[in-house]
């Protein structure tokens, strides 16, 4: 491909959740030579026709190094990640000429300030876009992703409803919509982005990376509310409302004793905390609002009942992995 387009890209957690699917999609494209960063003695599994570099965080000669000829670097992490992780990667990428940065975005709407207030978790990645700002060596697109549909509706606490034992508990009525993304969308949306010219070709001039340069670009499956994800789970499981135990509480409620149990230790506390608060009736859940690229990229409309049925099969094995 011609220098108006990005050959080059490397991803950091090309193993992970979201990493994998992300990386396929690169390879999938034909248009990008990938390569993941990893750090020595990883176990982690990577796609065929992956180039894999070893760096060492606590050499960052070695990250600056393995970044060298990129064009692009896309950074999953995660959560529990030292905070100067980033910081780190984001120095070696402007040392070595990287022009354009993906960082661990992936989440709601953190342009959203009353949001970002409440939950900690998400005041790096805003700390982050003013650290590549400040460095003024690359440009940054953050993706946000709302969070992941088979991730989170495997995990309880997450979206209320438990798929093995038939009980859910619905946040204020249940019906609060809000912005969620499975896996696979995540990749098609990373390498679409990374697949659009640097700058405008023929008539669309929206249809470029310097149009998106230094913003947050939103992207969804689906903006559904609980009683939308239940009804999803009855067609899946062949179940109706008769066979659950439902349960309602208020979400400000809910928000305050997770924030005091995560304060206490509770890793079910954290949980709570983190997803009860994008189901306020604020609309600070629901970032299709706000406008998706969806339509820029071209990107499928997906059919939900299949994403319920991997996040399913996911809360039979080990949803927190």
């Amino acid at each position: 491909m011609g220098s108006n387009y990005i050959n080059k890209v490397a991803i950091v957690g090309a193993g992970g959740n979201s990493g994998s699917f992300i990386t396929e999609a690169l390879i999938k494209t034909g248009k990008h030579t990938v390569t993941a960063l990893t750090r020595e003695g990883s176990q982690s599994k990577l796609p065929p026709g992956v180039i894999s570099k070893f760096i060492d965080y606590g050499k960052p000669e070695t990250i600056v190094e393995a970044l060298k000829g990129q064009d692009a670097l896309v950074i999953t992490l995660p959560g529990q990640v030292p905070e100067d992780t980033e910081l780190k990667l984001i120095n070696a990428a402007g040392k070595a000429g990287v022009k354009w940065i993906l960082p661990n975005e992936w989440s709601p709407d953190t342009m959203n300030e009353s949001l970002v207030k409440d939950v900690p978790i998400f005041q790096p990645k805003v700390a982050t876009r003013k650290a590549i700002a400040d460095l003024g060596k690359s440009d940054y697109i953050c993706v946000s992703t709302g969070f992941w549909y088979e991730w989170s509706l495997a995990i309880p606490a997450a979206y209320g409803i438990d798929l093995i034992n038939h009980t859910a508990t619905l946040f204020d009525e249940g019906e609060t919509k809000i912005t969620t993304t499975t896996w696979p969308q995540v990749g098609r949306a990373v390498a679409g982005i990374l697949s659009l010219p640097i700058k405008p070709e023929g008539s669309d001039q929206k249809a470029c990376l310097e149009k998106l340069k230094n913003q947050v670009v939103y992207t969804k499956s689906f903006t559904v509310s609980q009683k939308d994800m239940l009804e999803s789970v009855f067609r899946v499981t062949g179940t109706k409302e008769a066979d659950w135990t439902i349960t309602k509480e208020s979400s400000h409620d809910r928000y305050t004793s997770g924030l005091k149990e995560m304060r206490e230790g509770s890793v079910t506390g954290f949980v709570k905390m983190l997803y009860t608060r994008i189901f306020y009736p604020d609309g600070s859940g629901d970032i299709e609002h706000k406008g998706t690229i969806n339509a820029l990229l071209d990107l499928p409309k997906e059919d939900m009942d299949a994403a319920t049925r991997s996040a399913i099969e996911r809360a039979k094995t080990n949803p927190w992995s």
